[in-house]
């Protein structure tokens, strides 16, 4: 038996049937990983630390509106260079453009998660917590929407913590 005749009829046999396929385009729209994200934040705060590490330009996200609006008050802040939704998928995609400084070193230095689903953080306007001496931001859902910790301290509103920024 030769390996031509071997390898003619295992690509016969490795045709993908139609699950298959549509587990490979998933796969490929997504990543690598198919799996149930319970904090979806979460997700985007990792991806976003670890494109910083290895000086990554962009990052893209998963859209969804309160990622959208951290990802505007991020930008608003100067924590990011831009913030597009790109439709070039099935589902849309946030890319955010990463803020470096002069000599490459990325502008967030300390990104963390605070409120999280299995413990939700909530503090009123006078708790309101001051990120590294004020270095920071803490990101805060309020009843008017997201907001930095100093604009809801200066509006008297409290909220929900989001996560910290400096």
């Amino acid at each position: 038996m030769d390996t031509c005749g071997i390898l003619d009829s295992a690509a016969f046999v490795s045709v993908n049937s139609p699950i298959e396929e549509k587990f490979l385009a998933y796969e490929n729209q997504v990543g690598n990983e198919i799996s149930m994200m319970t904090d979806p934040l979460s997700d985007m705060l990792a991806r976003i630390r670890n494109a910083l590490r290895a000086q990554k330009i962009t990052v893209d996200v998963p859209y969804s509106q309160l990622k959208f609006g951290v990802a505007k008050l991020l930008e608003k802040e100067g924590y990011l260079q831009g913030v597009e939704v790109s439709s070039a998928w099935k589902h849309p995609m946030l890319q955010l453009t990463l803020s470096y400084g002069e000599q490459r070193e990325p502008t967030i230095t300390h990104l963390r998660r605070v409120s999280k689903p299995g413990c939700r953080v909530y503090v009123k306007s006078h708790e309101m917590p001051s990120v590294m001496t004020n270095y920071g931001i803490a990101i805060v859902s309020t009843s008017n929407g997201l907001m930095t910790n100093k604009e809801a301290r200066v509006r008297r509103l409290g909220g929900e913590i989001i996560c910290e920024v400096a």
